[in-house]
C-alpha cells in the first residue's frame, strides 16, 4: 500500500511537550520522518494534530443495520462507518459490538456477522479498525466455548457489560420498552420477559463463570475491561481477574479506585460535549478535572472526542497538548500501541488536520495515506 511521501509547511502542529508550534512535519513510508523528503505542501491556515485513537464506540451500528433486515453485505456497512470515522479524524477505532441477550443487531449471529466482515475488510481499510466484543455476563448458556470463538473472530479487546435491569426483575415486573425490545429481537415478548427473569434467577452462577472465562482470556493475550463500574469493591472484583481498563465509570469512588491501583479509566466524549452523563452519572469534566481519566472515547456518537478535546482546551481545564492526549497518545497508551498517538519521528503518520479557523476536519490521514479530505485543502495536496 502505496503512502503519501512530502513534507507539510506552514501549518501549526501539535508537538508534545511543546503544544502547537509552526514547524515542517515530513512523511514518508508511512511514518513521521527526521528530515525533510518529498513535494512541500503549503498548509498555512490548518492546524495538525495527532490522529484520534478511539478507544470504544458502537456508533457504526447505523451503517451495518439501517434498518431490521436491510444490510445484506455487511462489509459494506462496515467501509461506510470507516468513512464517517475518517471524516472525525478517527484514525484508529476500536468497534464496540454487543453480544447480548438484547438479540438483533446486538445478538450472537450478529456479533458473528460484524466480526467477519471486520476482519474481510481491515487490510484494505485505511483507518486501523479494531473489534471488540461487548459481552453480557448472564449469558451463562454461552460461556463454553466463547473464548474459543473469540480467537476464531480475531477479536483482541473483551469488555464485560450487565445491563439486565436487575431492580425490576427482583421485584417480577417487565422492564420498559420490553415489548419493543422483545420484537426486535424476533421474540414473543412474554418469552422474552421470561428469558430474563431466568438469567436473573441464577445471577449467582455469574462470578465464577467470569472466573474462567477471564482466566482463558487473559492466557490467550486479550485485553479485559469492565463496563459502568458503580464502586471501588466491584472495581476491584474485576481488577483481580486481570480486568485493568475501566470502561465509563459510573461514580467517582470507582474511578478513584481504578486510578488508585493503576488502572486505566475511560470516559465518554459525549458525557464532556454535554455537560454531563445522560444517565445521571459521575461528570466526565469533573473526574478529568481531577485527573481520573486516561482517555476519551467516542461511546456512541464519532464527531465527540474532536469536540471534547477542543471544548477542554477551550474552557481552560488543559491546555491543548493535554485535551488532545486524552483522545490520543492516552488511548494508544491504553491499548500499548507504541507506533502511533504523537507526531515525532518513527511513529506512525497518523494526523488530522483541522481549519484553525473552523477547527473542523479538513483532512485525516492514517499511516500516510488519506482517509479524508474535502474542500479547499485537497487543491494544496494536489498541487
Amino acid at each position: 500500500m502505496t503512502s503519501l511521501d512530502l513534507t507539510l509547511t506552514g501549518a501549526e502542529v501539535l508537538l508534545p511537550g511543546d503544544g502547537l508550534s509552526r514547524c515542517d512535519l515530513s512523511i514518508a513510508e508511512g511514518v513521521i520522518q527526521q528530515d525533510r523528503t518529498g513535494r512541500r505542501v503549503d498548509l498555512t491556515g490548518y492546524l495538525v494534530l495527532p490522529g484520534i485513537v478511539d478507544l470504544h464506540g458502537d456508533g457504526f451500528e447505523r451503517h451495518i443495520a439501517p434498518r431490521r433486515g436491510a444490510m445484506k453485505q455487511m462489509s459494506e456497512g462496515i467501509l461506510a462507518a470507516e468513512a464517517e470515522l475518517a471524516a472525525n479524524g478517527i484514525t484508529t477505532a476500536v468497534l464496540a459490538q454487543f453480544y447480548s441477550w438484547e438479540g438483533g443487531v446486538r445478538g450472537p449471529e450478529f456479533a458473528a456477522q460484524v466480526f467477519r466482515a471486520i476482519a474481510a475488510v481491515k487490510n484494505s481499510a485505511v483507518t486501523d479498525l479494531i473489534p471488540q466484543l461487548r459481552f453480557e455476563t448472564n449469558m451463562l448458556e454461552d460461556y463454553e466455548g466463547l473464548a474459543h470463538r473469540i480467537a476464531e473472530w480475531q477479536v483482541p479487546y473483551v469488555v464485560f457489560n450487565d445491563h439486565l435491569p436487575h431492580d425490576r426483575l427482583a421485584q417480577g415486573k417487565k422492564p420498559p420498552r420490553l415489548t419493543g425490545q422483545a420484537l426486535k429481537a424476533g421474540r414473543n415478548p412474554d418469552a422474552h420477559f421470561e428469558m430474563l427473569l431466568n438469567m436473573h434467577v441464577r445471577r449467582n452462577e455469574v462470578p465464577a463463570a467470569v472466573e474462567v472465562l477471564s482466566a482463558e482470556l487473559v492466557s490467550m493475550g486479550v485485553r479485559l475491561g469492565s463496563h459502568d463500574d458503580a464502586t471501588a469493591e466491584t472495581r476491584a472484583w474485576w481488577r483481580d481477574r486481570g480486568v485493568r481498563i475501566a470502561e465509563f465509570p459510573e461514580t467517582l469512588e470507582a474511578a478513584e479506585a481504578a486510578r488508585s491501583a493503576g488502572d486505566h479509566v475511560i470516559l465518554g466524549s459525549p458525557n464532556v460535549v454535554r455537560g454531563g452523563s445522560h444517565k445521571g452519572n459521575a461528570s466526565a469534566v469533573e473526574l478529568i478535572a481531577m485527573g481520573l481519566c486516561d482517555a476519551l472515547a467516542s461511546d456512541y456518537h464519532y464527531p465527540s472526542p474532536r469536540r471534547a478535546a477542543l471544548m477542554l482546551a477551550k474552557t481552560g481545564l488543559l491546555d491543548l497538548a493535554g485535551a488532545w492526549a486524552l483522545v490520543s497518545s492516552g488511548p494508544a497508551r491504553v491499548l500499548d500501541m507504541q507506533d502511533r498517538g504523537t507526531l515525532v519521528p518513527g511513529k506512525r503518520a497518523d494526523l488530522v488536520i483541522l481549519d484553525a479557523g473552523t477547527h473542523r476536519v479538513a483532512a485525516t490521514l492514517a499511516g500516510g495515506r488519506v482517509s479524508y479530505m474535502s474542500g479547499d485543502i485537497a487543491a494544496r495536496f494536489l498541487g
